[in-house]
């Protein structure tokens, strides 16, 4: 068993180096042969940053754990909201009035309401990913139009520049390029199969489900490097960043994980889902209101609740 607990612990560990090297040679071979740093944020870096998330749930689906792979998106997106505004709030005020974050919050919520209604056709299958992945689609072009309109606009909301763009190194030779790109491609796989496995040891040998485990402990482990983005963040009083990144997160999660999971194999349901997890997440989701629309901050007063609400979301789930 402690066995068990060490390759989950290694493998998160690898996923998470894995996928951090991943983007530094994506994101700088990108620019080198002179792709857009606008571009490369809204696809190239969202996307190596859901690659564990992505590997776990392809994993899960070709193991026929769908529990896993559906706790994994619905946990990490609950998670994302609660524990990872919470705990940055508990160290310094993050300031969220100070960029217009509604558009990919309505989207977002958007996303998040056709999740749930394609949820409950009982499974995810290719029809379900073709409409999440179009939606996505449509969302990033949109994205990418708002984001051109406003490059000489405020530079807070302003389109990304290389200098914004995390692990960019203008000096960086080529053969580091590739190593980065092979560490990352080997890494990702590798780290997913020692999590996914081991994880579902640990489940067995307690006498819980996947889908407990994959809404707590690989939901938590995914969602560490949101916390750490958010906690540098809020520390550097950049409040848009910290939203942005939970808001672009979720959408990801929901649309591009269980998407592109989906056409590895059908992934079913569970009822638990249907009646509980799902409705948590959107209540986490719509919980960002104040922040979004009413220009409240998030203090360490709604640290402690935030926080607060998802220790007792994770006793519920794990004594229930």
């Amino acid at each position: 068993m402690i066995t068990a607990w060490l390759l989950s612990g290694l493998g998160l560990l690898i996923l998470l180096l894995a996928g951090d090297a991943l983007v530094k040679g994506a994101v700088n071979l990108s620019l080198r042969i002179g792709i857009p740093a606008l571009i490369v944020s809204l696809t190239i870096v969202a996307f190596g940053t859901s690659a564990p998330e992505l590997l776990i749930s392809v994993k899960a689906v070709s193991d026929n754990l769908p529990g896993i792979a559906l706790g994994n998106v619905v946990g990490s997106n609950t998670a994302n909201i609660l524990l990872v505004l919470g705990i940055p709030a508990l160290m310094a005020t993050m300031h969220t009035s100070e960029c217009d974050t509604r558009k990919s919050f309505n989207q977002m919520i958007a996303a998040t309401i056709l999740f749930i209604g394609l949820a409950f056709r009982g499974v995810f299958d290719w029809v379900a990913s073709v409409v999440m992945l179009l939606v996505l689609a449509v969302i990033l072009i949109d994205a990418a139009r708002d984001a051109l309109a406003h490059k000489k606009g405020d530079a807070t909301c302003a389109a990304v520049g290389e200098d914004d763009l995390e692990g960019v190194d203008p000096d960086m030779p080529s053969w580091r390029i590739a190593l980065f790109l092979l560490l990352g491609l080997i890494g990702l796989p590798l780290g997913a199969s020692l999590l996914v496995d081991n994880a579902t040891v640990i489940a067995k040998a307690f006498g819980i489900s996947d889908t407990v485990i994959g809404l707590t402990l690989v939901a938590v482990g995914t969602s560490l490097p949101e916390l750490a983005t958010t906690v540098v963040a809020a520390l550097r009083r950049q409040a848009d960043v910290a939203l942005g990144n939970v808001i672009g997160s979720n959408m990801f999660n929901l649309l591009a994980i269980i998407g592109i999971a989906g056409f590895i194999g059908p992934i079913e349901v569970d009822p638990e889902f249907l009646q509980f997890d799902l409705w948590v997440m959107l209540a986490a989701s719509l919980m960002l209101i104040p922040f979004v629309y009413l220009g409240k901050n998030i203090t360490r007063l709604w640290g402690i609740g935030l926080s607060t609400l998802y220790a007792i979301y994770l006793v519920v789930v794990l004594v229930g």
